[in-house]
């Protein structure tokens, strides 16, 4: 092993060990005692806002401690900590150092494949090696942060740019990470408006071979509309955990609902799906909810219909009906509400879906990652409606690799990852 070697397995345990007992606040200090070891001169770390807009400095001393330092925030568009973190790769800065002969850089990091923000880097080297400890530095900082975040008021204070209600305080607190992928599946989810959403919610999980997705739409805008969402959630979560098939999901979600709200109705429109990775067949029901859409090579779309059933809660008591897709290799499955679709201009002109279709097929043939295209879709509707949406829009693709496991290298340019 290598001094540098050394320098950087000194910088990752010092750092590992520190974490066991250790805030958000912290991180910043911690990184600033054990980075130069392993060459890394100097560390800042930036998380980016919910809606994916601007990256704000972690310092560790509230959220006013870098009031009117230029360096405090960047914005995501139009800035090279924004394009690191857009397009996922390590850049470097044409900005001065202090001293001669050093280099600096903006550094993506990520837990697995959501995003979190960027680290600048200075490093006394522009090598192998330094490159490593700044990408291995990025991946632990991502870990700890993560593992930190859920208990920290001063990370859920540095993410928002402004006030939220309730329901979407409950409805964040509610989904699974925004992206995941593997070496057959690619999944990324986008919810509207960030900081005023009410009623609706995705989620996705895997088990074993099978991933299952689900996305609700509960009636109204308001926090009751956050509780039906969130009861209809758990519901399909202890159910499934349970290992029901996707009928008897819906029928527990169903009966949930009836009992909490039996003086007055409460109901979620939904698809509920399972897919096989092993061989592409998609399983889905409809809960009253607009159907899922495949895209295919890129370029041609197809709704795929299944007779539906009522929205969950109204007390009809159908039964669901079980429908079944055959996925080609490289499949998008798109699930969306209608804030989507029906978003509307000032002017009144609905947003659309074939407007929507049409927007995922061209970043696609782009080459964005589809975390990305998922950020340039919310903020394209939230322009389209003049940031000011009157329903919730969200919505969730899967991609199916095929059944031969993608090799690493297509799943991380999928997924948006820095090269290694």
């Amino acid at each position: 092993m290598t001094s540098g070697e050394r320098g950087i397995e000194e910088m990752l345990v010092g750092l590992l060990k520190a974490s066991h007992l250790m805030s958000v606040d912290e991180l910043p200090a911690k990184v600033a005692e054990y980075a130069p070891v392993a060459g890394l001169l100097a560390v800042d770390a930036y998380v980016c806002d919910l809606q994916e807009s601007v990256l704000r400095r972690v310092t560790g001393e509230g959220m006013d401690a870098a009031q009117g330092d230029g360096d405090s925030e960047f914005k995501v568009e139009g800035t090279l900590p924004g394009r690191a973190f857009q397009q996922g790769e390590v850049l470097p800065t044409l900005r001065k150092t202090q001293q001669a002969g050093h280099y600096q850089w903006w550094v993506p990091f990520l837990d697995g494949t959501e995003r979190l923000g960027v680290l600048r880097v200075t490093t006394d080297a522009n090598d192998e090696q330094a490159h490593t400890a700044m990408q291995s530095l990025a991946a632990l900082m991502a870990l700890i942060i993560v593992s930190k975040r859920e208990n920290s008021d001063s990370h859920a204070r540095l993410v928002r740019t402004q006030e939220m209600n309730v329901a979407a305080e409950m409805q964040w607190h509610l989904m699974p990470p925004r992206s995941y992928a593997d070496a057959r599946v690619m999944i990324a989810g986008a919810m509207e408006p960030a900081y005023q959403v009410a009623g609706d919610a995705f989620d996705f999980a895997i088990a074993s071979d099978t991933v299952h997705l689900a996305i609700f739409d509960a009636m109204g805008h308001d926090t009751a509309a956050g509780l039906t969402a969130n009861l209809a959630m758990a519901a399909c979560r202890n159910h499934r955990r349970q290992g029901a098939p996707l009928n008897r999901i819906g029928e527990a979600i169903e009966q949930v609902l009836t009992e909490q709200f039996a003086d007055r109705i409460r109901y979620v429109t939904a698809i509920l799906a399972d897919l096989d990775t092993r061989t592409g067949r998609l399983s889905w029901v409809n809960h009253g909810h607009h159907p899922p859409v495949i895209i295919r090579g890129h370029r041609w779309t197809n709704t795929v219909h299944c007779p539906p059933t009522p929205p969950l809660g109204v007390g009809l008591g159908l039964e669901a009906t079980l429908c079944h897709e055959q996925l080609h290799p490289g499949d998008r499955i798109v699930l969306y509400t209608d804030g989507i679709t029906e978003a509307r201009s000032p002017g009144g002109q609905e947003f659309g879906l074939d407007r929507f279709l049409d927007f995922l097929i061209r970043q696609h043939a782009d080459d964005l990652p589809v975390p990305e295209t998922l950020r340039r879709l919310r903020h394209r509707i939230l322009d389209h409606h003049g940031s000011n949406l009157s329903d919730d829009a969200t919505v969730l693709i899967l991609e199916w690799h095929g059944r031969t496991p993608y090799p690493l290298r297509e799943v991380e340019a999928l997924a948006g990852l820095p090269d290694q």
